[in-house]
């Protein structure tokens, strides 16, 4: 782990969390991007193309038809006829005025005496409104007065009520074809075709095509079309290899993803707007849970980035054109898998992540299916102490899969039994693949990479654990320290929220190196025993009890133990001093300049956690109290905070995050613990036997 209150370590921690997100968003864009352009169906396909393949919905839809839409607009505009405007009564006076202005020039000339025959003719030849045929002028000319102004007022007559009906530019001749129809029958046969061919000329069109009208009306009928949905079950065939392409097979395969769609910069650019909120998201994360433990081991960064990369990228490659592939695919078993190895907090935060990316541009069921799928498995695991804890994750994560579905179909309607039943047996088929590849993948990771999963911890400090055996039976005094330091810090990290079977565990293994030299410590030596420590010289016994250390690593690796175990035998001593042997070397020499301090102080590092935190000071106040016997509550209470003062005064837990508060809470538990260890006991006094009676005589009382 990472020293992360070191300067040069915190800097280099900085940039290696700050060039990882950089990296991990780069790689979430392509996983997020590429798969459309590697599917086969992401090829371009135009209309008029002949499908070369069959293309099934891959998930139900329901989108508005803008193709079938417009076209059923389109005919509704075209079915409006051309809209007129009503009849305008300037149309028929002009023509009214036009016609008589004709019929008092035709009396004029007549009446003109002065005008000779052919001169008269001429002139009505000449008539601009009227074009009459010679014979026709020999006609009117020919009338007597009495019977043209019969005519003269018929002609006036006719045309007046033929205006006043509805008369449009097609029917101006259908009009004028029926104007000898109108004619008085009171006049002659001749007579009525003078006046029909006076009034022929001036029918004209008195209802004119208005454009904003008819284009007002084409736009009514179109509003009046409700737009057009379809709707496609999963699995349904969209089109047929062979097939010819139209508009709206392209506007259904585009809006099943089917193919791509003509606002590809769009998608990239909304991918790679959710990637950098998915980073910033994660980098929030990051600065505000500053405590949180392994965000200060970059291996344990490292291994979560691919995690979350390979699931990421496995649900991006199976959920497109597949249609029950996307409800079995077990996204949760990420989350789950971080769970176990991280703790809850990263396996919530990489699940929420996963899922919304996942899910991104697919079924709108598809985001809430794995996101309280996933949620539900982490919290139903937990840390995974338990192999039936990973039995019910897979039940919590098919329930919360089943529920979804049902909350998305059911309702719906319109249900497919079938289909739903796929559906739910997918789901279930989630849930155990999860399960199985969140226990597996803890439990290959925690063997190659030395991680330290709830499994893992409670397989090792099983009392039958060879590792153990050899420790009790080597150095039994030993062995008896550790269970009682381990329980001193199980309980302390409980109280402050810490790993608290991390840090049992740890407590037992942290001493395993003296078993190698067993008895060279006093725990292991027999009453009576003559104490090595007084045969060699200060620095050699120093270096044989710094040597403990240097020998529980290689132990601990021996028997492949998490690596997180080497921080627990490597400091919890931190870089203190061996004091009784410098004390030793003072006492044998009159100038302490010459002693080299190195020579007896451990290697270290200081702790870096607060879980190798507390072992060190349940190791420090469990061997004060052996030593010292403390014999009321205050007394206890003293000698812990003087261990932790020592501890303080020394710098070993500057790198902890312990804070004040939890240091406090710490000796109150040690006390708490101690006492059931170092309470008094009542002094008895020596039974006296009464002369002559066996022991077995006497009575009990």
């Amino acid at each position: 782990m990472e020293n992360p209150n070191a300067p040069h370590s915190s800097r280099r921690l900085s940039t290696f969390r700050l060039i990882l997100l950089t990296v991990v968003s780069v790689a979430t864009f392509v996983a997020l991007s590429l798969p459309d352009a590697l599917r086969p169906e992401a090829l371009p396909l135009n209309a008029g193309d002949v499908s070369p393949r069959d293309f099934q919905a891959p998930r139900d839809a329901t989108f508005e038809s803008a193709a079938l839409t417009g076209q059923r607009r389109q005919a509704a505009a075209e079915s409006v006829p051309p809209v007129y405007s009503p009849p305008d009564p300037a149309i028929s006076r002009q023509q009214m005025e036009r016609l008589r202005a004709a019929l008092d020039f035709i009396t004029l000339t007549r009446a003109d005496a002065a005008a000779s025959d052919s001169q008269k003719h001429a002139d009505l030849a000449s008539l601009r409104d009227l074009q009459l045929a010679p014979e026709t002028i020999d006609s009117l000319l020919a009338l007597a007065d009495a019977r043209w102004d019969t005519l003269r007022d018929e002609a006036l007559s006719v045309l007046e009520r033929t205006l006043r009906g509805v008369i449009r530019e097609s029917d101006v001749e259908t009009v004028r074809r029926g104007a000898p129809s109108l004619v008085s029958f009171s006049l002659n046969e001749s007579e009525a075709a003078l006046v029909s061919g006076l009034v022929q000329p001036f029918v004209t069109a008195n209802s004119l095509y208005s454009l904003e009208l008819t284009e007002a009306a084409r736009q009514a009928a179109q509003d009046a079309v409700e737009p057009i949905t379809r709707s496609y079950k999963t699995g349904q065939t969209v089109l047929r290899a062979g097939e010819v392409v139209t508009e709206a097979h392209i506007e259904a395969l585009q809006a099943l993803g089917l193919i791509r769609s003509g606002s590809q910069p769009l998608d990239l650019l909304g991918k790679a707007a959710l990637t950098v909120i998915a980073a910033v998201f994660t980098g929030l994360y990051f600065y505000r849970r500053e405590r949180s433990g392994f965000l200060y081991d970059s291996r344990s960064l490292l291994v979560m980035a691919v995690m979350y990369l390979l699931f990421l990228a496995g649900a991006r490659l199976a959920i497109p054109g597949n249609v029950l592939l996307p409800y079995l695919y077990p996204l949760p078993a990420v989350g789950m898998l971080l769970a176990t190895l991280f703790g809850i907090e990263a396996g919530i935060l990489i699940s929420i992540v996963t899922c919304v990316l996942a899910a991104y541009g697919f079924n709108a069921d598809l985001l809430p299916y794995y996101l309280f799928a996933s949620l539900c498995g982490v919290l139903a695991l937990g840390s995974g102490r338990r192999f039936w804890s990973y039995i019910w994750a897979g039940v919590a994560v098919t329930g919360a899969g089943v529920a979804i579905l049902a909350a998305f179909r059911i309702s719906t309607g319109d249900l497919d039994w079938l289909g739903v039943a796929q559906l739910v047996l997918a789901a279930s088929g989630n849930g155990f693949l999860s399960a199985a590849f969140a226990l597996l993948g803890q439990y290959f990771l925690a063997q190659s990479l030395g991680l330290a999963t709830a499994l893992h911890l409670l397989e090792i400090s099983r009392p039958e654990f060879p590792l153990l055996q050899y420790f009790l039976r080597n150095a039994p005094g030993t062995y008896q320290h550790s269970l009682q330091v381990a329980n001193l810090a199980e309980q302390a990290a409980e109280a402050i929220g810490a790993d608290q079977l991390l840090t049992r565990v740890g407590a037992l293994f942290h001493d395993i190196g003296k078993a190698k030299n067993a008895a060279f410590f006093i725990e292991n030596q027999a009453p009576g025993q003559m104490n090595t420590h007084q045969d060699i010289e200060p620095e050699e016994a120093a270096a044989t009890i710094i040597r403990h250390v240097t020998d529980g690593v290689t132990l601990a690796h021996k028997h492949r133990l998490p690596r997180r175990m080497d921080d627990f035998i490597l400091e919890h001593h931190g870089t203190m001093l061996t004091r009784y042997q410098y004390n030793q070397a003072l006492q044998k020499t009159s100038d302490a300049a010459k002693i080299d301090l190195e020579n007896f102080r451990y290697p270290g590092p200081r702790p870096r956690s607060r879980e190798t935190a507390i072992l060190m000071l349940a190791d420090g106040a469990e061997a004060r109290a052996r030593a010292q016997s403390p014999q009321t509550d205050e007394d206890m209470r003293s000698l812990v905070r003087s261990v932790i003062e020592y501890v303080q005064k020394e710098g070993q837990l500057d790198h902890t995050m312990l804070t004040l508060r939890d240091l406090n809470i710490i000796v109150e538990s040690f006390v708490t613990t101690l006492r059931g260890s170092y309470h008094p006991r009542i002094q008895y006094p020596a039974a006296e036997l009464p002369a002559g009676e066996p022991l077995a005589t006497i009575p009990r009382k």
